[in-house]
């Protein structure tokens, strides 16, 4: 590995924490974009596997601070997550079994679909204290489980943590408050991340070395973005207009190249 593709990939990993530390998601729909495109990754199913890693990765470090805030619904998270890691193992497949330059197109065309639903901005309804117990299972297990398969499907099909899907999947399925959605979602984007991940290596779709530079440089990604974000205050709404933006712009790029 030469020092560019190592700098490359630090520098990945920590444009994709600034992003996470700023916006607070969705960063980690660049991962694979930055591995072909700057990192230099010849195959697009080696970047899906080595993003997922990463992903995985981030999302549990995440996860242990909400879990300290309290801010996490665990049987409401581990009925999604249960949901979807079938869904993601089966999207792992899917997603290995297709061409992969006809894949980073269909990639592309997802990421345009992203970034216009975050220029949408997200609904937040008046939600009550979401307790699954025994009353309530009836109403709220069917949702859960079948947000929870599609979410996962999606998420493994493309490599990607799916918070920017999981958040409001989990919102329509049990109408939490935000702030309850973001921190059990991240159960869900570890649990899909090690399930994408775990299906491309094994059929030696990882490069590890890579999947650990982009963790650190998320790290240190993450504590900048952190800090930028307190400093910028009010205005972090027009960076996460534009981040959306971005994101359709390098969609929309990666899809063009493709057809």
């Amino acid at each position: 590995m030469t020092a560019a593709t190592v700098a490359a990939a630090l520098a990945s990993g920590g444009l994709i924490g600034v992003i996470l530390g700023l916006v607070g998601g969705g960063g980690s729909i660049l991962a694979v974009p930055l591995l072909v495109y700057l990192v230099g990754v010849e195959s697009p199913h080696v970047a899906i596997g080595t993003g997922a890693v990463a992903v995985a990765a981030n999302a549990l470090i995440g996860l242990v601070g909400h879990a300290r805030a309290g801010t996490v619904k665990w049987p409401c998270a581990m009925t999604f997550a249960a949901a979807g890691v079938a869904g993601a193992a089966m999207g792992a497949e899917l997603g290995k079994a297709i061409d992969g330059e006809r894949l980073l197109t269909l990639f592309g065309l997802l990421m345009i679909g992203v970034g216009l639903s975050m220029l949408r901005g997200r609904r937040v309804p008046e939600a009550p204290d979401v307790r699954l117990t025994a009353a309530s299972a009836v109403a709220l297990l069917p949702r859960l489980i079948g947000i929870g398969l599609a979410v996962g499907l999606a998420a493994g099909f493309f490599g990607i943590g799916g918070g920017f899907l999981i958040v409001p999947g989990l919102i329509a399925a049990t109408a939490m408050p935000i702030t309850y959605a973001v921190g059990t979602s991240l159960v869900v984007v570890t649990a899909l991340g090690l399930t994408t991940a775990s299906s491309y290596a094994l059929s030696g779709l990882v490069a590890w070395p890579l999947a650990a530079l982009l963790v650190v440089g998320g790290l240190g990604g993450a504590v900048a973005g952190l800090a930028i974000g307190r400093c910028i205050g009010p205005r972090k709404g027009l960076l996460e207009r534009l981040f959306a933006l971005l994101v359709v712009a390098v969609g929309a790029y990666i899809a063009l190249t493709g057809l």
